[in-house]
């Protein structure tokens, strides 16, 4: 009897330490879902990201590490239309881009492309595809 009632105590003490730790691991943003692109493309890192919040989309996109005064182009589309075009230029702390857009959902699936080229270096693309 005295083993059933260690166990059973065990057993106890394990799920009471073991509900609050399952409540920690729940998503991050009950908002809605968020999707990542990182990548590195002519010396420098990319952070793309998507989160769907209140029926929109919030899209962003930092371009941060490259040469200072190097000149970069960026290219943002939904759903194939662009919603952001320009040559950003790196400052002296090598920080190129600091983009937030506020997009509509869309019927279906919503695509949001993001091309990055360095002028005179190389150039890399990421899809972020949101349901």
């Amino acid at each position: 009897m005295s083993k059933i009632r260690t166990a059973t105590a065990t057993l106890g003490a394990a799920a009471l330490l073991a509900t609050p730790l399952a409540l920690l691991g729940g998503p991050a943003h009950a908002d809605g879902p968020e999707q990542d692109r990182d990548f590195r493309v002519g010396g420098a890192e990319v952070d793309f990201s998507v989160e769907k919040e209140d029926g929109r989309f919030e899209v962003e996109v930092e371009v941060e590490d490259a040469e200072p005064g190097s000149r970069w182009r960026v290219v943002l589309k939904h759903d194939g239309r662009k919603v952001h075009s320009r040559v950003h230029r790196a400052d002296g702390d090598g920080d190129v881009a600091d983009i937030d857009k506020d997009r509509p959902d869309t019927k279906g699936a919503d695509a949001f492309k993001l091309r990055v080229k360095k002028i005179g270096g190389g150039e890399r693309s990421r899809t972020i595809t949101m349901r």
